[in-house]
């Protein structure tokens, strides 16, 4: 694979501009077509989602990808849909963000040591990628880490998220990384790389399930407070 990097606004407009993907290029014209009645009087971005937060975070947030009426109708990652209030609740209880919710560009969310990224950048159907509209994002991701240059501490939220991070920084230092996902597991992958930490994705087919409580969401996030204070 040929590594291409770009600096952040080079990326921002690349990201934002990328048709690779007909599917998801398709998908998200279907999406507003098709969005529910408590949105039909707002304009989606329907484009590719850039990542959000503080540049010179200790703490990276990885997602898998933008949800359909979430990232991809307001434009900001984890914004505007029942997975970003659950995650934005404990950033905020924990420091980490000045607010306990995300809805909009102009809510005023500012989040603290803290930046948020996907593993792609547009809304998959079913919210399942496939492996080739990964790689068509992989470079992207490449870059996007390449500015985030005091990071101590990657959450991968998922095991989509968790594996690919793993290829990507795989490709980037040019050494295999293998892991098994376990939520809750600290990794060290590497002594020069960030930590990582497995956690299950705060959607609310996790957290209407209980397999991911509050609870046990509040001290993953705590746990991850604690490793940047060491």
């Amino acid at each position: 694979m040929v590594v291409k990097t770009y600096n952040q606004q080079q990326l921002k407009d690349k990201i934002e501009s990328c048709k690779k993907c007909r599917r998801l290029t398709h998908y998200r014209k279907l999406v507003f077509q098709d969005r529910p009645l408590r949105f039909q009087n707002e304009s989606y971005w329907n484009k590719p989602v850039y990542g959000f937060g503080d540049p010179n975070a200790e703490l990276l947030i990885l997602g898998s990808a933008p949800a359909a009426h979430g990232a991809n109708r307001t434009g900001r990652v984890f914004t505007g849909d029942k997975s970003s209030d659950f995650l934005m609740k404990y950033l905020n209880k924990n420091g980490f963000a000045n607010s306990d919710s995300s809805v909009s560009l102009e809510d005023g969310l500012k989040l603290n040591n803290t930046y948020i990224t996907d593993i792609i950048r547009c809304a998959p159907p079913k919210d399942k990628p496939t492996g080739k509209e990964i790689e068509n994002c992989r470079n992207y991701l490449i870059s996007e880490l390449s500015f985030l240059k005091n990071l101590k501490l990657t959450l991968a939220l998922g095991k989509v998220a968790f594996d690919n991070y793993l290829k990507t920084i795989s490709i980037s230092e040019g050494q295999k990384y293998t892991e098994k996902f376990e939520h809750k597991k600290v990794y060290k992958v590497s002594d020069n790389l960030p930590l990582v930490m497995a956690c299950y994705h705060p959607s609310p087919r996790n957290t209407n399930t209980g397999r991911l409580t509050e609870q046990d969401f509040d001290s993953v996030i705590q746990q991850c407070a604690s490793i940047l204070r060491k």
